[in-house]
C-alpha cells in the first residue's frame, strides 16, 4: 500500500491553489501527495484545534480506532470526540470505517503556512 501525504497550506485565492495542485498532479507520472488549503489563518485555526491535531496524532498509524477507544484514549469526553471527528471526516483528514471507526489514512501531514507583511 502506497503511503499518503497531505499538504495543509493556508492561500487567499483558492482557486489558484488548486490549479496549482492539479497542475502538480498531471506533470508528475508518480503520486505527488494530496493538498488542503484554507483561505485564512483563522480559517486554519477554527476548523483544526488543538484537541483535533491530538486526534490525529493519535490516530496516524494506529489503524481502525473505535470512536469510544478514542474518547479513552484521550481521555476526553465521547460526544466531543465524536463531534471533533466528524470535523476532521468532513476535511478529509480522518475516514470512517465501515464499522464506525476512525482511520486517519496520512502517514505524512505537513502545514505550510507563511506570514508576511502586508505591502
Amino acid at each position: 500500500m502506497e503511503k499518503r501525504t497531505l499538504t495543509v497550506t493556508i492561500k487567499p485565492d483558492w482557486r489558484a491553489a488548486l490549479r496549482a495542485a492539479a497542475q502538480n498532479a498531471f506533470a508528475a507520472d508518480a503520486y505527488q501527495g494530496e493538498t488542503l488549503n484554507f483561505e485564512t489563518p483563522a480559517a486554519f485555526f477554527s476548523r483544526l484545534t488543538e484537541k483535533r491535531w491530538a486526534m490525529l496524532y493519535a490516530l496516524q498509524g494506529a489503524g481502525e480506532v473505535p470512536v469510544r477507544e478514542l474518547a479513552r484514549r484521550l481521555e476526553r469526553d465521547v460526544k466531543r470526540v465524536h463531534g471533533d471527528a466528524g470535523v476532521l471526516v468532513e476535511l478529509g483528514l480522518l475516514e470512517r470505517t465501515e464499522r464506525g471507526g476512525l482511520v486517519c489514512p496520512f502517514d505524512d501531514i505537513h502545514v505550510d503556512m507563511h506570514l508576511k507583511r502586508a505591502a
